[in-house]
């Protein structure tokens, strides 16, 4: 190799790259690199989550499926197991301690039970269910990029079709005692609807918790148990209290919280007796309670849990 040939090569390897003394971070925004997992910003969060709808309906319904796949019943756990509950707070409050007899008789008592246990059975279960929706699922979370919302919305989805296959039960309950079907059963779906966002908002913030403290899981039915004892799902909670004489900013308070705002109506909006309409005590601006609800925990659970979408799955 010649002089010049050989002076020429030795020019071009000392020649400085032009990357040289830039950062990790200067060399990721000049060659147009991200951080994988990175947090999107809410708008593109909210629109990956309407691409991935399609997964999320059928992963709610897989789960639905495969719920009872082993008992020999199956999907008819979904109806059996609120109505066995409902069969004991029958026995225990409708029969032992009289709630029937205050209620106008069992055909006023059954159906108002009957309604509010598989209403606030929504609820719970939504609870329920998202508070795992992370911690249970971390190979899934792990192995593939998505959406972390997608699963306590899929499971909150899953209630929502439980819910609607049980609601055939109610009905035959509210015709068997002389409930007939009337225009303000149209308000059920509303109700409804309100209901869903507010307990996938519900989820959203359970799962979120739930990531990072798995003994949420195993505190939260005591929780539940406390809530549907202040909800007035066994009994006129408004009467009780204000036979025991309690304050009166706590009877509103315990009237106006979401899961006896729901219950209540759908109870008004199923039992048509002019019998049930005094033991049916709505809190005033219900619709607003109902709707403030929603908007609250449904978009307040939603941006709180998209706030640690980089943080689920790791550690």
């Amino acid at each position: 190799m010649s002089e010049t040939t050989h002076g020429s090569a030795v020019a071009m390897s000392a020649a400085p790259s032009p990357d040289e003394g830039l950062s990790a971070a200067e060399l990721a925004r000049k060659y147009g690199l991200s951080v994988s997992g990175a947090r999107p910003s809410l708008p593109e969060y909210a629109r990956q989550l309407w691409d991935r709808r399609h997964f999320i309906l059928a992963f709610s319904r897989a789960k639905m499926t495969a719920q009872y796949s082993k008992a020999k019943l199956g999907q008819l756990w979904h109806v059996a197991t609120p109505l066995l509950n409902a069969m004991v707070y029958l026995l225990i409050f409708g029969v032992l301690m009289g709630q029937g007899g205050k209620l106008g008789g069992m055909g006023t008592y059954i159906p108002f039970l009957v309604t509010g246990v598989f209403v606030f059975t929504f609820t719970q279960s939504s609870a329920l269910s998202g508070v795992r929706a992370i911690s249970g699922n971390l190979g899934l979370v792990r192995a593939l990029h998505f959406p972390r919302a997608a699963l306590p919305i899929s499971f909150a989805l899953q209630q929502l079709q439980q819910l609607l296959f049980s609601m055939c039960v109610v009905f035959a309950f509210l015709i068997g005692f002389g409930h007939m079907p009337a225009l303000s059963w149209l308000l059920i779906v509303p109700v409804l609807v309100l209901q869903f966002v507010f307990n996938t908002g519900l989820s959203l913030i359970l799962a979120r918790m739930g990531s990072k403290t798995p003994d949420l899981a195993q505190l939260l039915p005591f929780i539940l148990r406390t809530w549907m004892y202040a909800s007035g799902v066994m009994y006129n909670m408004v009467a009780a209290l204000k036979n025991a004489k309690a304050p009166g900013w706590v009877i509103d308070v315990l009237s106006a919280n979401p899961a006896a705002v729901y219950i209540d109506l759908m109870r008004s909006s199923l039992i048509t007796s002019h019998a049930a309409e005094k033991h049916i005590n709505l809190p005033q601006h219900v619709w607003l309670l109902a709707v403030g609800w929603a908007v609250v925990v449904g978009l307040g659970g939603f941006v709180y849990f998209w706030k640690a979408e980089e943080q689920y799955g790791r550690g």
